[in-house]
């Protein structure tokens, strides 16, 4: 099922959140790149968020890629009740 993205920022740590769920403890932590952090599902495998150290420093060295796949979707717009309409 697609889950929305939430980005977070955390300027002292200098780490870039992104995640489709908030975290838990039984998350499994993998490496996937130089100090990229993927919190996975212990039961699917699927990449539930990654960490990104250093966020600013990629920034500023230019254009970079994650080293995972996405497939994209626009959201269905909201009811008055803030569900997704059919």
């Amino acid at each position: 099922m697609a889950s929305r993205l939430t980005l977070q920022y955390d300027q002292i740590g200098d780490i870039l959140y992104i995640e489709t769920c908030p975290p838990y403890a039984e998350q499994e932590s993998d490496e996937l790149d130089d100090e990229i952090i993927a919190r996975s599902n212990p039961e699917t495998g699927q990449i539930e968020s990654l960490e990104i150290l250093f966020f600013s420093t990629r920034l500023r060295d230019g254009t970079w890629q994650l080293p995972v796949t996405a497939e994209m979707y626009p959201l269905k717009p909201l009811d008055d009740h803030g569900a997704e309409s059919s």
